[in-house]
């Protein structure tokens, strides 16, 4: 049978890197809450949400949420995720 392993890892970020790890979820987690409320807004007009394809499709050409000021202090490489 086999076993699972896990591996636990404990960090000591510095002030600067503390700020940045926390804004990276922040921002990441205001696009996903973004998505899901086009998400549930669709399922209520049609019956069928947003595929993975159409909300990276969205994100590629339209990028909204880039005009709000919190979210230009990460990179686009950890929104697109």
């Amino acid at each position: 049978m086999l076993g699972h392993m896990a591996y636990k890892f404990r960090i000591y970020p510095n002030r600067n890197q503390a700020i940045l790890i926390n804004k990276t979820i922040g921002c990441s987690r205001f696009v996903f809450n973004h998505f899901l409320s086009k998400w549930n807004a669709t399922y209520k007009k049609t019956g069928k949400g947003l595929t993975y394809n159409i909300c990276s499709s969205i994100g590629n050409y339209k990028m909204e949420w880039l005009c709000i000021t919190f979210l230009a202090y990460i990179g686009h490489v950890q929104l697109q995720r």
